[in-house]
């Protein structure tokens, strides 16, 4: 039976996984890495057996075993893996736009910070927000990036910096995976800046707030990965390194944002913990990039951060490219150095500011970004993993880095489940 478009996910007046669906007649954009351009192999077939993906291929060479199974007919629209945002900062209380109006009347993203803005500020409402209040204004964010394809996104802690309020954030992070067919996965912050009660002992903070109040949250099982802010305006590289040792004692895997403002050898030293991921890198230099490559960490480039500080100091795209370093794109989604709530945006930005290739962007949202959460059963269009998809009005992938302020999505996959 071949369900009409209108048709498609009314099964119990709702959204449902079926045993076995066959979407035929469209661009599967596989992004199979080390084949052809996004993975496109002449494959205009794809077999969904549950929550899983169960054959790609051309509809003349359809298997058996699938003959019976229910069918939809894509109209020519090209299919990709559901997209990942894998490094946001949805959950947070207030806003700062006063502040953007501070920046366009030419304070620095620095001054600000040290005049107890920037993440200070949100500190400030984020303590004060209740845990209901802080899952719903987070709700609304997250809803715009599913709108837009996604179906892994990475919420990261960090603006509580006190035991309560950061596993308060994580709770609610864990909450928004239950409301909404999204993957949620959380990454413990609470090295993201430091507090106005810690003033003056950053060491004190780690020591004595930070890693207890990791300890307690990996306890709670809300904590996938552990991240720190190594900056000059946050923390050192031999601070953040006590961090990555509590995680490494908790069997937690590391991240960092390094090399946004300056070079303190961030990126080299988390490499040398087997990183996940190292992110922003506007400064990294030569030795960063080497030591990415030789860890296998991936590059997280944020250009929603570089836009809103309106930064001069690129990522070094060439230089991460020629290393063979993965390169993944994310909206870095937060109330201050980069309000962005659309991935597709993001894309575009990192096309025209970075000169990354459509086909990079489109890697970075999908494969290279579930490579910098450590996921490996998705980001790929492939038999046995995940039936995410996103099917697109279009008819090439790079129209999704192409458009501005456009979103193409036809209809968001979440487990085998329109």
């Amino acid at each position: 039976m071949i369900r009409p478009y209108n048709e498609w996910g009314k099964r119990n007046g709702k959204g449902s996984t079926l045993a076995q669906v066959v979407l035929f007649n469209g661009l599967i954009a596989t992004m199979a890495e080390g084949r052809t351009p996004y993975g496109i192999s002449g494959a205009d077939t794809l077999v969904m057996d549950g929550d899983s993906i169960g054959w790609i291929g051309a509809f003349a060479d359809l298997p058996a075993r699938w003959s019976a199974a229910e069918r939809h007919d894509l109209g020519g629209r090209c299919v990709t893996p559901a997209l990942i945002d894998c490094h946001t900062h949805l959950v947070h209380g207030g806003d700062r736009a006063a502040e953007f109006e501070l920046r366009l009347n030419g304070a620095s993203y620095e001054e600000i910070a040290r005049q107890g803005g920037g993440i200070l500020s949100t500190l400030r409402d984020t303590r004060a927000a209740s845990p209901q209040a802080l899952v719903d204004s987070a709700l609304t964010r997250l809803d715009a990036l599913i709108a837009e394809g996604v179906g892994t996104v990475e919420i990261k802690s960090g603006y509580g910096l006190d035991h309560d309020t950061e596993l308060r954030m994580l709770r609610a992070a864990r909450d928004l995976g239950r409301r909404r067919r999204v993957q949620v996965v959380t990454s413990f912050l609470g090295a993201h800046a430091l507090p106005p009660d810690w003033a003056g002992d950053a060491d004190g903070y780690i020591d004595r707030v930070c890693i207890p109040a990791l300890r307690a949250a990996a306890a709670e099982g809300l904590v996938d990965a552990v991240d720190a802010f190594c900056e000059g305006i946050a923390f050192s590289p031999d601070q953040v390194a006590r961090v990555f040792d509590a995680a490494g004692d908790l069997g937690l895997p590391v991240k960092i944002h390094a090399e946004q403002l300056s070079n303190l050898g961030g990126a080299r030293m988390a490499a040398s913990y087997g990183a996940l991921s190292a992110d922003h890198l506007e400064y990294l230099d030569a030795d960063g990039i080497a030591a990415l490559a030789r860890a296998g960490s991936v590059a997280v480039i944020l250009p929603g951060a570089f836009y809103t500080l309106r930064e001069t100091q690129s990522p070094p795209i060439d230089g991460l490219r020629r290393a063979g370093v993965p390169m993944a794109l994310a909206s870095d989604a937060n109330p201050g150095s980069s309000p962005l709530g659309s991935i597709l945006l993001a894309m575009n930005m990192g096309a025209t500011l970075f000169r990354m290739t459509p086909e990079e962007t489109l890697a970075g949202v999908t494969r290279n970004a579930a490579r910098a959460l450590g996921l490996r059963d998705r980001g790929v269009l492939a038999p046995g993993l995940r039936a995410d998809l996103a099917i697109w009005d279009i008819r090439r992938p790079a129209e999704l880095a192409y458009r501005i302020g456009f979103n193409p999505l036809y209809r968001r996959v979440f487990g085998g489940a329109f």
